[in-house]
């Protein structure tokens, strides 16, 4: 059977690209369409075709807010080839609205409905005078199109009630995959270098740590005020634009906090083994990175609301809590040293991507004929 795969576009590996990565793999043979592609290499088991929007070969390309006017339209334009037997669209923004062919089924994996556009208390840029002009009319067609989906699931219980409230729409939860597996079978300390090595055996410990994109929405500043209310040292781990604004706070900080720039994966594992927690403030459609913390048995103290509330077992494997009661999270601290690490890594099992094969194939093989 001739399948098609949709993403909104292809950036730098993060959570959807991983989802997008391991359909791939199921169906290798499939063709693949997006806006554009950013990293080649996301996208290296694809043999069938890879198929770029006429978007890709404009300015607006390297700019995801002046193109969003114009991706409703581009995916309208329909997949570029007429006989596919299914199509199977990961969907942030609008890749949803892709046109298929009478009779064809359309499988939609929803990360979220455009948080720009349906929450934006949760996500600035739906928040100035321009888009919420724009809003009203976007909300109705990004409604419609959405009627059009044979069947859609979710990557969680929190975006499957933000898909009946902003589609009207019923929709199934499936996880998305995390290399439980892989992250549990591997000695990644025999995979350090020498130099990341030394720097994890230089860190007071034990430390608090962040680890995500330094971005606003992620909260890292939150953690480095809970470090120094707990009297513990910190870790920052990551990348993004507001490197700058949390290397000055880290060096203005109370308790010692490094940060650490772009950790490789065995950096980053080492990293959640040496750590007394990590602490997740942000409010997340799922959460991958507390899941890896899980796998290699780190307590994770999340945000109660959100993706992060499905994952996280309270009283197991972290802690629920509000990121804005200090005393709360410092609470929370405390009693992390007292849960079992073997449990915390045997709970993260549920998320593994041989899990998510299988359900993704039970959900597929339903509504395609062969």
């Amino acid at each position: 059977m001739t399948g098609l795969i949709v993403h909104e576009w292809i950036a730098r590996l993060g959570g959807s690209e991983k989802v997008v990565s391991e359909l791939v793999a199921m169906r290798p043979g499939s063709d693949v369409e997006v806006l554009w592609v950013d990293d080649p290499g996301a996208l290296a088991g694809v043999q069938g075709r890879i198929v770029e929007s006429p978007l890709a070969r404009t300015p607006l390309r390297r700019s995801k807010a002046a193109s969003v006017l114009a991706m409703p339209a581009v995916w309208r334009m329909g997949a570029r080839r007429r006989d596919y037997d299914w199509v199977l669209v990961s969907t942030h923004a609008f890749a949803h609205h892709i046109k298929v062919p009478d009779g064809v089924p359309k499988l939609v994996y929803v990360h979220s409905p455009a948080r720009y556009l349906w929450v934006p208390e949760l996500d600035p840029r739906g928040s100035g005078l321009v888009a919420r002009t724009l809003a009203p009319p976007l909300k109705a067609l990004d409604r419609a199109r959405a009627q059009e989906a044979t069947s859609i699931v979710a990557n969680s219980r929190f975006v499957s009630e933000r898909i009946q409230h902003a589609w009207q729409r019923e929709s199934g939860v499936i996880y998305p995959p995390v290399a439980v597996a892989r992250i549990q079978g591997t000695d990644w300390d025999a995979r350090l270098s020498e130099g990341e090595a030394r720097a994890l055996a230089a860190l007071p410990g034990p430390f608090v740590l962040g680890m995500s994109r330094f971005i606003d929405y992620k909260r890292l500043d939150r953690v480095i005020e809970i470090a120094e209310a707990a009297g513990m040292p910190a870790v920052i781990a990551g990348d993004g634009p507001n490197r700058a604004a949390l290397e000055a706070q880290a060096r203005a900080a109370a308790v010692p906090v490094r940060v650490v720039i772009a950790p490789s994966d065995a950096m980053l594992y080492g990293l959640f083994a040496r750590a007394a927690a990590l602490v997740f403030p942000a409010v997340e459609d799922f959460g991958i990175v507390p899941v890896e913390a899980m796998a290699v048995g780190t307590p994770v103290i999340a945000n109660r609301v959100g993706g992060t509330g499905e994952s996280v077992e309270h009283g197991v494997s972290g802690f629920l809590v509000d990121p804005d009661d200090t005393a709360e999270v410092v609470a929370a601290l405390d009693a992390a040293g007292t849960l079992d690490r073997v449990a915390i890594a045997a709970s993260a099992r549920r998320f593994d991507t041989a899990v998510f094969h299988q359900r993704i194939e039970g959900w597929v093989g339903e509504r395609v004929v062969a």
